[in-house]
């Protein structure tokens, strides 16, 4: 596992201290750990947000049937065996 050394100041010190004593952190090193883990969580769950808005606004809904995810598969297996198809 690599180093990382930081300055704060003594304030944060302190409060990053006080939450690792008060929330059973074993180190500070774990506590900054498990605030980076939540950090990439927010972000990836705003990524999804983000697309799930986009969807939305890209036009009319249509219905995803049985029948529609086997023609989309059926669509993608014909990419794919065009691609792989000598040229």
């Amino acid at each position: 596992m690599e180093t990382m050394n930081i300055a704060l100041p003594q304030s944060m010190k302190q409060y990053v201290q006080s939450r690792v004593d008060e929330g059973g952190y074993g180190s500070v090193s774990e506590y900054v750990r498990e605030l980076i883990h939540a950090d990439r969580k927010r972000r990836v769950e705003e990524r999804v947000d983000a697309l799930l808005i986009e969807g939305l606004d890209s036009g009319e809904p249509i219905a995803v049937t049985a029948e529609y995810w086997e023609r989309k598969k059926q669509r993608l297996i014909e990419r794919l065996n065009q691609a792989d198809a000598p040229r």
